[in-house]
């Protein structure tokens, strides 16, 4: 008999799924909490270069291109 199948009977129903990150919180597991993150930290960097973008664009490609002059 394989690994998989003595674990299966031996947790039985809750065999494959994942654990909460909080017992009295249905909904939220840990896979879920994982891919928040990364999906919230992706969007902090495109944020943080997007602000980069917008700072570059103000400070030099406006006015080289004479869009208009920075008053320093």
């Amino acid at each position: 008999m394989g690994d998989a199948k003595r674990r299966k009977e031996s947790l039985g129903e809750s065999y494959g799924r994942s654990e909460p990150v909080f017992p009295w919180l249905p909904g939220w597991t840990k896979d879920q909490a994982a891919r928040f993150v990364a999906l919230s930290t992706r969007g902090a960097w495109l944020g943080i270069f997007g602000l980069v973008a917008f700072w570059v664009t103000v400070r030099f490609v406006g006015p080289a291109l004479g869009w208009w002059q920075v008053m320093d």
